[in-house]
C-alpha cells in the first residue's frame, strides 16, 4: 500500500499501471492521469524510505483500542510504564493508554511496584498493522488484491 500521491508518481514514471481508478483524473499542465485506487507495478521498485510510525497520543490510543492497559476501562491518559522521572523514555515500548484512576494509583512507580499488570506488551505497531488501524474502512476496490484480512469496525 502506498499513498495516492506516490501511486500517481509511479504511474507517471511508467513504473506502474492503473488497475482500478475512482473515475476521476489528476490534472497537470500538460497531462491528465486516471486517479489510481489500485496499481500494478511493472517491476520491483525500491521503497525510498521506511517511515516509522510517529509516537503521538492519538497513535497510542489507536494501538491500545482506547482501553486502559491495566483495567480495561476507557482510557483517557497516557502512562509511562517506566516513569520518566526514573529514566524511562518517551518511546513506543514505554507508553500505554490508561484510565485516570489507574494512572493516578500507579503514580511514580513501575507496574510491579504498584501491583499492576499490563494486559498486553507495549510495542511499536508494525507498518501493516498501522495501516489497518489508520484506515477507518478498507475500500471495496482494494479487497480482491489484499493478501491479508483485517476485520474492520464499521
Amino acid at each position: 500500500m502506498v499513498p495516492a500521491r506516490r501511486a500517481a508518481c509511479l504511474v507517471l514514471a511508467d513504473k506502474a499501471d492503473v488497475v482500478e481508478g475512482d473515475g476521476t483524473y489528476l490534472h497537470a499542465e500538460s497531462i491528465s492521469v486516471p486517479s489510481p485506487l489500485v496499481i500494478r507495478l511493472r517491476y520491483v521498485v525500491k521503497v525510498p524510505y521506511h517511515r516509522r510510525t510517529a509516537l503521538s497520543r492519538r497513535a497510542v490510543f489507536a494501538r491500545d483500542d482506547h482501553c486502559c492497559q491495566y483495567c480495561g476501562s476507557l482510557a483517557d491518559s497516557i502512562d509511562h510504564i517506566m516513569p520518566r522521572s526514573r529514566g524511562g523514555e518517551h518511546a513506543w515500548d514505554n507508553v500505554a493508554a490508561a484510565c485516570r484512576p489507574c494512572n493516578l494509583s500507579k503514580r511514580d512507580r513501575t507496574p510491579d511496584e504498584a501491583g499492576m499488570r499490563l494486559r498486553r506488551p507495549a510495542i511499536a505497531p508494525r507498518e501493516m498493522t498501522w495501516v489497518a488501524i489508520a484506515v477507518a474502512r478498507v475500500p471495496d476496490a482494494w479487497k480482491p488484491y489484499l493478501a491479508w484480512r483485517v476485520e474492520m469496525a464499521s
